[in-house]
C-alpha cells in the first residue's frame, strides 16, 4: 500500500540556529540542579539565570546586546539563595517575576534600555512559602496576577498591585509539585507532581476539577500544560524509563487520546507550546535537539513534524512569544537555547517563497493588553487573551509602563524601598494624581535630606578621627 503523507503546512519547519555573533557568550550560566527552563524571553530583554557567589542572580539583556558579555555586566541580584525560575509578565514587557531558595517572589521593574547597574531592589517582595520557590507564572488575561509554586507542596496566587496572597492551595499536594500550567483564559490550572498525579484545579473555588493517577509511572519528573482546546498534554516517563508524551481530556482522564514512546534518555522534557500553530516543541535538558508535533483532531492527534538537531547540549530554554517574531521571514518561533558559557537563538521557520504577509502562519495572537483587572479575576470573572494582529510586524505601544492603574504599584517606580511602604503605596486614594505625585516628590526630598544630614554628620566624627589619629 501506498504510504499517504498527512497534509500539513509545517510538514517541512526546519530550525537553524543564528551566526555566531548574534549569540549571547561568556555566560556562566546556573548549575543548580532545578529542571526548570532558567530562561525568559520576550520582544524586549532576554533573562538569563547565572551563578552567582552568595546569592541568587540573573542577567536582564536587551534583545540587540549579542557578543560577548562583560564579567562586570549589572545583574538582578536581591535573592539570597540561588534563583530557580524567573518569568516575564505578559502585559509589560519591563517587569519580571524570579522565584527562589530564599523561600521569597520577587518582582523586578527592569529600565527601559535595560540594566546599568546592578538591581538589588524589587518592586515588591511577596513572603508567604516557608520552602524554595521553584515555580512562577503570571496569569494570561488579567493585570498583576501571579502564580508561584514552593517545595512546601503550595500554590499561592498574588495581587501583585497590593503584595498579598490571595488565593492558597494548601492541602492538594502532598508531594513536591514539578510544574503549573493556566489554561488559555486563566480560570484553571493543571499541575503536576511526585505523586505521579496530574490534576486539574479550579484555584477560585479551591477544588480539584479533574486528577488523573500515574499519568506516566515512571519516577523521573514529569511535566503538564493546558492547550487551547482545553486538552492537557503532559510528558514523563514510563516505569522502564523510557520518555513520553500523551495528550488528556480533562473530562474523562482514565485513559489518554494519545501516549507516545519516545527514547530513553534521561533528560526531563519541556514543553513549549504555541496555541496559534497548535505546534508543542519538547526540548530536554542535557539534550542537543528540539522535536515537535502538531496536535490536530484526527487520530493519532500528535503527530511528529521534525526534530532540530544540534551538537552543544542545552542547560535550559527561552521561548519567544509570538509577538517577538520576524513576519516577513516566515519564522513561526524563536528559542534561545542555554549552553554552558553561551545563548544561542535558534529560529524555526516555515520555507515559503512569497514576501507577503502569510495570513495562514499568523492569526490574531495574543497582546500586551491585559483583559481583566486583578480584582475582576479574583472576583470570578473570565476573559480570553486581548488578541493583536501581526500584519505589520509588531510595534510595543509607546510608554505603555507609564499607564497609572489604580492600585498597581507596578507602574510608579516606588519612591521608597521599604517594602511596608510598597504595599501600602496602593492603598492611597488621593483626590488628584498630581497631589499624589507632589506627596511622592516631598517625600524622597525629606528622606534623601536625611540620609545627606546623616552623611553630613558622620563625615565630621570621621574628621575628628583622623585629625586626633594625626596628632
Amino acid at each position: 500500500m501506498r504510504r499517504v503523507v498527512r497534509q500539513s503546512k509545517f510538514r517541512h519547519v526546519f530550525g537553524q540556529a543564528v551566526k555566531n555573533d548574534q549569540c549571547y557568550d561568556d555566560i556562566r550560566v546556573s548549575r543548580v540542579t532545578w529542571d526548570s527552563a532558567f530562561c525568559a524571553v520576550n520582544p524586549k530583554f532576554v533573562a538569563i539565570i547565572v551563578e552567582a557567589s552568595g546569592g541568587g542572580a540573573f542577567l536582564v539583556l536587551p534583545l540587540h546586546k549579542t557578543g560577548r558579555i562583560d564579567k562586570a555586566y549589572p545583574t538582578v541580584c536581591g535573592h539570597t539563595g540561588p534563583v530557580l525560575d524567573i518569568d516575564w509578565c505578559p502585559h509589560n514587557d519591563h517587569v519580571i517575576a524570579s522565584g527562589s531558595e530564599d523561600c521569597t517572589v520577587m518582582v523586578w521593574q527592569i529600565p527601559e534600555n535595560g540594566l546599568a547597574l546592578s538591581l538589588t531592589e524589587p518592586v515588591v517582595v511577596l513572603e508567604g512559602h516557608s520552602k524554595r520557590v521553584g515555580i512562577v507564572a503570571w496569569h494570561p488575561t488579567a493585570r498583576n496576577v501571579l502564580l508561584s509554586a514552593g517545595c512546601d507542596n503550595v500554590i499561592l496566587i498574588w495581587n501583585v498591585g497590593t503584595g498579598e496572597p490571595l488565593i492558597s492551595l494548601e492541602d492538594m499536594h502532598q508531594e513536591m509539585i514539578y510544574s503549573v500550567s493556566w489554561n488559555r483564559n486563566g480560570s484553571l490550572i493543571c499541575t503536576s507532581s511526585k505523586d505521579k498525579k496530574v490534576r486539574v484545579i479550579d484555584p477560585r473555588k479551591q477544588e480539584i476539577v479533574a486528577e488523573k493517577d500515574k499519568a506516566h509511572e515512571g519516577a523521573r519528573p514529569m511535566r503538564a500544560i493546558f492547550l487551547a482546546d482545553g486538552n492537557v498534554f503532559t510528558t514523563g516517563f514510563s516505569r522502564m524509563s523510557e520518555r513520553q508524551l500523551a495528550l488528556w481530556n480533562p473530562k474523562s482522564m482514565d485513559e489518554p487520546i494519545a501516549l507516545h514512546e519516545m527514547d530513553t534518555s534521561n533528560g526531563v522534557l519541556l514543553p513549549f507550546y504555541d496555541p496559534d500553530t497548535n505546534i508543542i516543541y519538547l526540548c530536554g535538558k542535557g539534550d542537543s535537539s528540539i522535536r515537535y508535533f502538531e496536535i490536530t483532531g484526527e487520530s493519532p492527534y500528535v503527530h511528529y513534524l521534525n526534530t532540530y538537531s544540534s551538537k552543544e547540549p542545552q542547560r535550559g530554554m527561552g521561548f519567544m512569544p509570538k509577538r517577538g517574531l520576524d513576519v516577513n521571514k516566515c519564522e513561526i518561533a524563536r528559542f534561545f537555547k542555554l549552553q554552558e558559557r553561551k545563548c544561542e537563538p535558534v529560529i524555526m521557520t516555515v520555507p515559503r517563497k512569497s514576501d507577503l504577509f502569510q495570513d495562514d502562519l499568523y492569526p490574531d495572537t495574543a497582546g500586551p493588553e491585559a483583559a481583566l483587572e486583578a480584582e475582576e479575576w479574583f472576583e470570578g470573572k473570565n476573559a480570553n487573551p486581548v488578541l493583536i494582529s501581526l500584519k505589520h510586524g509588531y510595534i510595543p505601544g509607546k510608554n505603555r509602563d507609564l499607564k497609572v492603574v489604580k492600585k498597581n504599584i507596578l507602574d510608579n517606580k516606588p519612591a521608597a524601598n521599604k517594602k511596608s511602604d510598597l504595599i501600602s503605596a496602593p492603598k492611597k486614594t488621593d483626590s488628584s494624581p498630581n497631589e499624589a505625585k507632589l506627596d511622592e516628590i516631598l517625600k524622597e526630598l525629606k528622606s534623601l535630606k536625611d540620609t545627606i544630614a546623616q552623611q553630613d554628620e558622620r563625615l565630621s566624627r570621621l574628621e575628628e578621627q583622623v585629625a586626633k589619629m594625626a596628632v
